[in-house]
C-alpha cells in the first residue's frame, strides 16, 4: 500500500511539473511570435504600437524624482524604459527627445505620447547606443500629457 501511495505522489508531481512546463513554453512562444501590442493615446484616436521602443529618461530640470515619475508613466504607456537618471545639467527648459537609433518614427511616437512638438526631436544616432531614444525632461514637465 505504501508503494502505491509513493507512485501516486510521484506521478502527480510529474504531471504537475509537465503542466507547468507546458504553460511556460506557451508563454514564451506567444511572447516571441506575437510581439506585445499596446495602445498609444493621441487625442481621440487610438494607434497600435507593435514594436517595443527602448528609451532612457533623464532629469534635465533638477526637480527631485522627475525621471522616476516619468519612467513609471512611460512604462505604463507601453514604452520600455531601460535607464533613468540625470542629464548633464539642469538647465533644460523644454522637454526634448534625442533620437539615438535614426528611427524618427519611434521618436515621434514618444513625442505624441508626451504631447510635445516634433520640432523638439534631436537626431543623434550612433551604433554605440543600445536604445532607441533619450527623453530629457525639462522645466515644462507639468505641461506634458502623461
Amino acid at each position: 500500500m505504501k508503494h502505491l501511495h509513493s507512485d501516486f505522489a510521484l506521478n502527480f508531481a510529474i504531471g504537475f511539473l509537465s503542466l507547468l512546463l507546458l504553460i511556460l513554453m506557451v508563454g514564451l512562444f506567444s511572447r516571441i511570435v506575437y510581439p506585445r501590442i499596446i495602445t498609444e493615446r493621441s487625442g481621440e484616436q487610438t494607434h497600435l504600437i507593435s514594436q517595443i521602443i527602448q528609451i532612457e529618461v533623464l532629469n534635465g530640470c533638477g526637480a527631485p524624482g522627475i525621471a522616476s515619475d516619468y519612467t513609471r508613466k512611460l512604462r505604463a504607456n507601453g514604452f520600455d524604459v531601460v535607464d533613468s537618471g540625470n542629464f548633464d545639467n539642469f538647465d533644460v527648459r523644454q522637454t526634448m527627445i534625442i533620437d539615438r537609433a535614426g528611427n524618427r518614427e519611434n521618436a515621434q511616437k514618444i513625442a505624441r505620447a508626451l504631447g510635445i512638438d516634433e520640432s523638439r526631436i534631436i537626431e543623434e544616432s550612433s551604433d554605440d547606443f543600445y536604445l532607441d531614444a533619450t527623453v530629457v525632461i525639462g522645466a515644462d514637465y507639468d505641461q506634458l500629457k502623461l
